[in-house]
């Protein structure tokens, strides 16, 4: 997805929303504020000329422009958390407004604090009489306090392998974070953009829908007493192998009084992260359902369950191995991660199951990880406080990479 903070002028109007779409083909609704442009199902890239540096990033970063010869990047996550930016360096923009103190913009914010006086010449990350949020790193899970800020950014849209047309968005709301919360992150990147912020509600004929969970602990590293968490939650009741259920301690399945435990969604980790006793018992049962049909080899970290390729066969969505259900708020509504979501090819001879154990008492107890989003269809409707999801678009001769919302097929 490729995006730049410009001068251009917004579009007229032709419709309230914009989707974006990313490596899982996340559905975001975007309402927009007073003078939304002109798109209709406006889908954007993920391809990105970002470099991702070594670091632990599963997807390439978001690239944009303050201007056509500043080019910089942005880490995606999954969460209701605004976009940070770093205006320490090289941000230079002449449409840069800042949220002042009881406006429009601090109230839509949530903002809880305010910076009466900045020790310093006004410039953007430095202005009297402005709004402050708490912007984190979810990568080294750092948090500080920056100010609130607003200018347009453009985005070059798709529609899945067509290209679409330069979007304009006026006055996005944006923090406007320090230099150390790049650390970690891939080179290039200059800042974190939180995809899923104030969205509204859009159809997909073919996805099923749970609800989504609010955990009503913040699980950032700085917030206010009383925040809410902004990530992503389900309501994850059992694990089944096969078909088969998995025996588990169910009591870790929800979200206690101190906001640990629960299923949550997030690109941040490469792959699925269970508690230590659900990663056994899942990893247990799948080895029982492929032993004496596939052999086991020696382990490639960070997985503990790995096997020969040799002797499994390929299915139209990848290894022939038995898919896993995360079952939902009934026996009828489920999450089946089939086989090219589970399996990971570590060589061209050794294929490991794509979960991570994620210790004894981990703040989350499920973490589903980028791996498992790839090539699924995921639409966060907060207007109903609801996740809809296709499973793997693979079963559809498709992919995110040539999926193609013109087609009437």
């Amino acid at each position: 997805m490729s995006s730049h903070f410009n001068h251009s002028n917004p579009s007229t109007t032709n419709n309230g929303f914009l989707l974006i779409s990313l490596p899982s083909l996340l559905l975001i609704t975007l309402p927009l504020h007073r003078r939304p442009f002109t798109c209709q199902n406006c889908f954007f890239q993920t391809k990105s000329p970002c470099s991702s540096g070594g670091k632990r990033l599963l997807y390439p970063p978001i690239p944009h422009h303050l201007q056509p010869k500043n080019p910089f990047c942005t880490h995606k996550t999954h969460s209701r958390s605004w976009w940070s930016v770093d205006c320490e360096k090289d941000y230079i923009s002449s449409t840069y407004k800042p949220a002042r103190c009881n406006s429009a913009q601090c109230s839509l914010s949530n903002s809880k604090s305010c910076t009466t006086e900045c020790y310093s010449s006004p410039k953007p990350s430095c202005n009297n009489n402005t709004c402050a949020l708490s912007p984190g790193n979810t990568v080294t899970r750092t948090t500080t306090s920056s100010d609130l800020g607003q200018d347009t950014v453009s985005l070059q849209s798709t529609y899945g392998s067509n290209l679409g047309r330069l979007v304009s968005v006026p006055n996005l709301l944006f923090i406007c974070g320090p230099i150390f919360l790049l650390e970690g992150l891939a080179s290039g990147v200059k800042g974190m953009a939180g995809l899923a912020q104030n969205m509204s509600q859009s159809q997909h004929n073919s996805l099923i829908f749970t609800p989504l969970i609010i955990n009503l602990v913040n699980t950032a590293g700085a917030y206010f007493q009383g925040e809410p968490s902004v990530e992503y939650f389900i309501n994850v009741k059992s694990i089944k192998v096969n078909g088969k259920v998995v025996a588990l301690n169910t009591s870790l399945m929800a979200i206690d009084n101190e906001g640990y435990g629960g299923t949550k969604i997030s690109t941040v980790n490469l792959y699925m992260v269970l508690e230590t006793s659900i990663y056994n018992a899942v990893v247990n049962a799948f080895v029982k359902e492929v032993a004496n049909k596939i052999p086991r080899v020696k382990v490639v970290a960070p997985f503990r369950a790995c096997f020969s390729s040799k002797n499994i066969g390929v299915t139209r969505v990848g290894p022939s191995v038995p898919s896993i259900d995360l079952v939902l708020q009934s026996e009828s509504v489920y999450w089946t991660m089939f086989r090219a979501n589970s399996m990971v090819y570590v060589s061209n001879d050794v294929l490991c199951l794509g979960f991570v154990d994620g210790g004894e008492k981990p703040r989350t107890s499920i973490v589903i990880g980028g791996h498992q989003l790839e090539d699924n269809l995921l639409q966060f409707d907060l207007a109903t406080s609801r996740l809809g999801f296709s499973s793997s678009l693979l079963f559809s001769r498709t992919t995110c990479g040539n999926f193609n919302f013109t087609s009437n097929a």
